[in-house]
Formats: C-alpha cells, sequence, structure tokens
C-alpha cells in the first residue's frame, strides 16, 4: 500500500553510491568478492594493452592471460566468443565516449576563450583603448600572437 499512488505521473526518489571497482579501488569490496576482483583485473588489462595494441589483440590476450591465471577463466573458458565481442564493443564505447567528453570540452574551452576575447576587446573600447593598443594588451593576457590577437579584433572589435 505504500508505494500504490493515484496520481497520473508516479515517481520514486532513489539515492545510489557509486562504488570505483576499478584495479586496485575499493580492496574492503573487491576482498569479499572474488568475481568482481577478477573482472576488474581483466578489464585493466583490457584497457592497458589497448594502449600498446589493437582493441581485438588486446581483449585477445588478456582473455587468454586470465583464463592461463585463473582470473575469470571459468568463465572466460566457457564464454570466450561473446566475452570477446562485448568486451571490444564496450571499450569501443568506453573510448567513444571518452573522445566525446575530450570534444565537448574543447568546444566549451574556445567558447570560453571567445567570450573572453570578446569581453577583453569590449573592455578596452571602453576604456578608450585604440585597436594597435587593443591588439597588444590581448597579447599580452591570453599570451597569442599578433596574428591571433587580429583574427579576434576582426571578429569583435565595433
Amino acid at each position: 500500500e505504500a508505494f500504490i499512488v493515484k496520481e497520473k505521473n508516479p515517481s520514486l526518489e532513489l539515492k545510489a553510491t557509486m562504488l570505483n571497482v576499478n584495479r586496485g579501488r575499493n580492496r574492503k569490496l573487491m576482498d569479499s568478492c572474488k568475481t568482481l576482483r577478477d573482472y576488474a583485473e581483466y578489464t585493466a588489462r583490457v584497457r592497458e594493452y589497448a594502449e600498446k595494441m589493437p582493441v581485438g589483440e588486446a581483449v585477445e590476450r588478456a582473455i587468454t592471460e586470465c583464463i592461463r591465471e585463473g582470473v575469470l577463466s571459468e568463465f572466460l573458458s566457457t564464454y570466450r566468443a561473446e566475452a570477446r565481442k562485448v568486451s571490444i564493443y564496450e571499450y569501443d564505447e568506453e573510448k567513444h565516449m571518452r573522445q566525446e567528453r575530450e570534444q565537448n570540452w574543447e568546444d566549451g574551452h574556445a567558447v570560453g576563450l571567445a567570450e573572453a576575447f570578446k569581453a577583453s576587446i569590449e573592455i578596452c573600447q571602453d576604456l578608450g583603448a585604440s585597436r594597435e593598443e587593443t591588439a597588444e594588451r590581448i597579447c599580452k593576457k591570453f599570451s597569442i600572437s599578433k596574428e591571433e590577437a587580429e583574427k579576434n579584433l576582426e571578429k569583435y572589435w565595433k
């Protein structure tokens, strides 16, 4: 009865605790669950090897080593092909998400920098600085070349 709601759009408030389950993290949790610890080890190896070789080879190497060393060996032996396929997909998705975050950061940084240039130029104009003086100040303030300063002056000088 506590969860019966007669509203059109019922909702549930949820509080979640995020735990870092990467190799070397949350030692108490990892010590209490071998499967989780093994999975963390396996994924850490895939990431490590993928920095040095193609993802498919990295996954295959991690699977082979883990089976040999008793890390998720029963599961990986039984479901090797499926584990390989899923691992490659997950790694590619993780890489894609990381690239998206980096691109979004770069885009945000570019927007912020453009706003800073615009504001600096407007302040110089409000103070009565000439275009040449403004270019010099922008060069110093943002550590950019005269050419870059001129490009920004072209965009924002009124």
